[in-house]
């Protein structure tokens, strides 16, 4: 038996959404429907309630929100694409689990691009761009000293965006930024404990260095600096506990109707 509500469809026994409508009482394509369970599922693996390696079972997901398993396949492609979800042949379709190999490599290529960049700034940069990194730093104290590990970690990966834009490098800043998403897609994945002191007094001895013209010190800066977010990341094989997919999307499903 289903209930009319807000100009949409609501099984009374399972409280998810038949069809969906806009403020006129047009039905919603079902392309928006997979747009919406794709932002979902993603909010549920940032929030950390879907963690890696869990299934993603079509049916089981086709069942939470009343909808085709052709709409809940949109959705998991377009999660693959954005490298939440990994959909394996004749297996299905599991949350992302990075390995500690691809971390290294991520933060490798950054650190090369970022010591290509210093190399560059050193004896170049104004007091103008100087006086910005120093600001961003201050930023970042006031940030460790309120214990906001959240605003934290973004000015920590931003000290690092601002540096490489000073550089006034179009095609580095493209390729720093695609290398940039991919650490928050890692963050978003895996669980971390991160010296966030360590590595704020590394950003502000690196601007000492490059200021100094101290190229080859900053360089070695830069990797060390690197080489220590890596070993932030908690990563492990063990196996994680079974997730029920169904009470994880619970509050998250709850607010979409």
């Amino acid at each position: 038996m289903y209930v009319q509500r807000r100009r949409r469809w609501t099984c009374r026994h399972t409280g998810f959404c038949q069809q969906r409508y806009d403020q006129e009482g047009r039905a919603i394509a079902m392309g928006n429907r997979s747009d919406e369970i794709s932002k979902i599922v993603t909010r549920a693996i940032i929030h950390k309630q879907l963690l890696p390696g869990c299934k993603l079972s079509e049916q089981t997901l086709a069942d939470i929100f009343s909808v085709s398993r052709a709409v809940v396949r949109q959705a998991l492609i377009r999660l693959s694409e954005d490298g939440l979800v990994t959909m394996e042949r004749n297996r299905g379709a599991f949350v992302s689990k990075p390995t500690y190999r691809e971390a290294v490599e991520i933060y490798d290529a950054l650190t090369i691009l970022e010591q290509g960049v210093a190399a560059q700034l050193s004896g170049r940069l104004g007091a103008q761009g100087w006086a910005e990194l120093r600001h961003h730093v201050e930023l970042q104290h006031k940030a460790v000293e309120e214990k906001n590990d959240q605003l934290s970690d973004q000015l920590g990966s931003g000290f690092h965006e601002v540096l490489v834009r000073l550089s006034r490098n179009t095609v580095i800043q493209q390729m720093h930024a695609q290398l940039i998403r991919r650490t928050a897609l890692l963050r978003s994945l895996v669980s971390s404990r991160f010296d966030y002191c360590g590595l704020l007094h590394d950003h502000g001895v690196l601007i000492d260095l490059l200021e100094q013209g101290k190229i080859a010190e900053a360089q070695e800066l830069i990797a060390v600096h690197h080489h220590n977010v890596v070993k932030g990341y908690l990563m492990d094989d063990e196996p994680q506990p079974e997730i029920d997919t169904r009470e994880a999307l619970s509050r998250y499903v709850s607010q979409e109707a």
